[in-house]
């Protein structure tokens, strides 16, 4: 500790680490003081224990999941080269953001979730609309990813059970691994899960690369790919493409709750560039490649693209790392309700009956509202597309911007740089295109929701139908 500053505060002893965190210093016993977790004691969670590889693992999982499963069908909407920029724009974008909730984070250190940088830009109104908005998000992802799992035991098994079982085994499993109290203990999930639905992914695109069509192609005559160079979506058809590009890059408020329980929060910045390199090169490599040699008969989700047989082997591979989407997705929000509920008392950072009782009973709860909305609702499908237009894009775009501003605008009117000026203009712009695409993405989901209806009338609640067989 020789680069430390002791204070004392409260008749005890604190030091000041390089990291920023505050040590307690009790006799012999040195325990970490967070701004956020408080006190953390011996016995009790660590808090702040994920390493920046760690880091990240859980930021690419939390980004790699669901939607890269839909890009390839995103370029056969927009056309190759098109798609190709937007994904890129759209990476450009959000990596940015992702940026700011380090910033941010680092320059105010009570801040935990997306809420709290609410309160501080805009009041209790903030507050409270920036935090539905989370947990009502990560609620429907988990959703999504129950669902997720059932195509993939379905698939796996031939339809070997009910799908509305399937989907009540994937809630009891992903409410047992979110209930791991700390994102430091996860981390070993997540790299499991990463590598398992990269592996997945990887030996799809593989497979449509050696065959000579794909599944979904006509069997006779000689297949030639029609993939587009360009193309001429309608409006909604374009804004719901582009939709789908942000939601497979929506892990951003999840950030906050990743940067807060990392040991030294200095070097989220380097965790944040290796994941959005990983992620970005694995969309365009995998929607390039897929969508080349399958053109418009490429399956949604991707998996489905090689046939029946590669489809078992690749959902068995990415099984557990739908797990770990699920686990993630069920972990966040129940976490953001915890931390919410015990804040500022000891019963947040010692296992205390109450610790435990409102741990369970937030993963628990967020558990049974996942799997019951995912389970009853016919359009669920159509609901997810809303949901992550319309939640996804407003916890990954406008608040970042917002927050650039908050910390910057006061220097900004003192200098009136070109540098500041720029981002001042940049910071405007990720806001009012966030807008837009929030808008108009909602807008297109709730056109595609009403087209799905009139054709098939949704899905029957709780269904044992077989999930696997347009996929």
């Amino acid at each position: 500790m020789s680069k430390e500053k002791v204070e004392q505060l409260d008749h005890r002893s604190y030091s000041v680490d390089e990291s920023g965190r505050r040590l307690s210093v009790t006799g012999r016993r040195v325990s970490v003081v967070d701004d956020v977790f408080g006190e953390i004691v011996e016995g009790g969670p660590n808090y702040r224990n994920v390493g920046w590889m760690g880091t990240v693992a859980l930021m690419m999982k939390t980004q790699i999941g669901l939607g890269v499963l839909s890009i390839p069908a995103v370029l056969d909407t927009l056309g190759m080269i098109p798609g190709v920029i937007c994904l890129l724009a759209i990476a450009v974008i959000t990596t940015w953001s992702d940026y700011m909730v380090g910033i941010f984070k680092l320059r105010h250190r009570s801040v935990y979730g997306i809420d709290d940088a609410g309160q501080l830009m805009f009041g209790r109104v903030g507050r409270e609309t920036l935090g539905v908005a989370f947990i009502l998000y990560w609620i429907f992802v988990a959703g999504a990813g129950m669902l997720g799992t059932s195509i993939g035991l379905n698939a796996v098994s031939t339809h070997g059970a009910c799908t509305a079982i399937f989907v009540a085994v994937a809630a009891i499993i992903g409410f047992g691994l979110s209930s791991i109290q700390t994102l430091g203990k996860i981390t070993w999930l997540a790299w499991l899960g990463l590598t398992c639905i990269l592996t997945a992914i990887f030996t799809v695109t593989i497979a449509v690369g050696i065959q000579d069509r794909p599944a979904a192609a006509p069997p006779e005559g000689v297949f030639v790919s029609d993939y587009k160079l360009t193309n001429n979506p309608s409006f909604t058809q374009a804004i719901s493409a582009c939709s789908s590009l942000v939601f497979a890059y929506a892990g951003t408020p999840a950030f906050f709750s990743i940067i807060s329980e990392m040991r030294d929060p200095r070097h989220y910045t380097r965790s944040l560039i290796i994941c959005q390199s990983g992620v970005t090169i694995t969309y365009t490599v995998i929607g390039v490649v897929v969508y080349y040699y399958c053109g418009s008969f490429v399956a949604s989700p991707a998996l489905g693209s090689a046939g029946v047989l590669i489809k078992k082997i690749c959902y068995g591979f990415a099984l557990p790392g739908l797990l770990v989407t699920t686990t993630l997705v069920i972990h966040l929000p129940a976490k953001y309700i915890f931390v919410r509920l015990l804040r500022g008392t000891h019963h947040l950072s010692e296992n205390t009956f109450r610790h435990w009782a409102t741990w369970l009973g937030c993963t628990g709860g967020i558990a049974i509202i996942a799997y019951v909305i995912a389970s009853a609702i016919p359009v669920f499908g159509g609901l997810v597309s809303l949901v992550g237009a319309l939640l996804g894009t407003l916890m990954s775009f406008q608040p970042m911007g917002c927050m650039w501003l908050y910390d910057n605008w006061s220097t900004f009117k003192a200098e009136r740089t070109t540098k500041l000026t720029l981002m001042v203009c940049w910071a405007v712009f990720v806001v009012v295109s966030g807008t837009f695409l929030m808008i108009g993405g909602t807008y297109g989901s709730i056109v595609g929701i009403m087209d799905s209806y009139k054709a098939s009338g949704g899905s029957a609640a709780w269904s044992c139908a077989d999930n696997s067989n347009s996929v």
